[in-house]
């Protein structure tokens, strides 16, 4: 059965976001992608030692489709990959859930080789995929349509992974074991390939652990103080790292 994440949430953005409506092409304003009120979040990151520094800008969409605004996870999962640089050249790498596509752009931009996904049935989530690679001159990036819990040929044709960013996956928990599930059939497609996930823990009831279980995978916690993610302002970004919010490293088990 495909699952798709239907529960939406609309909150309220900040006033330091500017916001602007884009028409179609007939130059009306209509129920399409092009015609929502879109604005662009930016993002720097620095590194205190030697100076570097990276900006990219996100496009965020006013609308209750909660793929379409960049969460705190997906900063968190950015800082680790912006803390990770030396080992992102050349990797093949799928972000999951991509929405806004933060984490996977970061990656792009230190030379991976990037795809990004998110439901078939969420175009606007891919269309706003796309907007993100448009906004940060990022041309060799694919943006491609993978379900959870859906096998379709999308997913099956992939290539192997070295690595799937998987940020904020775990908002709903009837979704828990399609994400796992994909995350396992990815990884038997490249038995050294990690995810390296972010999750924002909403409920002391909810856990992952028996699915991982479950699906022959273990895991590795990384304590956000290990690449200054426990901050209140992720890359200027004013999204916060902080208790709520773990990172964690899911490989295949070994016996």
């Amino acid at each position: 059965m495909v699952r798709t994440r239907e529960d939406r949430w609309l909150f309220q953005i900040g006033s330091h976001r500017k916001f602007f409506a884009i028409m179609d092409e007939s130059g009306e304003k209509g129920d399409s992608y092009n015609s929502k009120r879109v604005c662009t979040r930016h993002f720097t990151f620095s590194d205190t030692r030697t100076h570097d520094t990276l900006s990219v800008c996100i496009p965020e969409v006013l609308d209750p489709q909660y793929g379409m605004y960049v969460w705190p996870c997906a900063a968190v999962l950015a800082q680790y990959i912006w803390y990770s640089q030396h080992k992102i050249p050349n990797l093949t790498i799928l972000e999951l859930g991509a929405g806004t596509a933060l984490p996977g752009i970061i990656a792009a931009k230190f030379g991976a080789l990037v795809t990004l996904s998110d439901s078939e049935n969420l175009p606007y989530c891919l269309q706003n995929c796309h907007a993100s690679c448009k906004a940060n001159n990022l041309t060799n990036v694919n943006v491609l349509g993978v379900t959870w819990g859906s096998f379709t040929p999308n997913l099956i044709n992939l290539n192997p992974q070295d690595v799937i960013l998987a940020s904020d996956c775990f908002y709903d928990p009837k979704d828990f074991d399609d994400v796992i599930a994909a995350i396992a059939y990815l990884i038997s497609k490249n038995p050294k390939a990690e995810c390296w996930c972010t999750y924002q823990v909403r409920s002391s009831d909810w856990s992952i652990e028996h699915l991982l279980h479950k699906w022959d995978l273990d895991f590795t916690s990384v304590p956000l103080s290990e690449f200054d993610a426990d901050s209140s302002c992720i890359a200027d970004s004013n999204l916060p790292g902080n208790h709520t919010i773990q990172m964690f490293i899911i490989k295949q088990k070994t016996n």
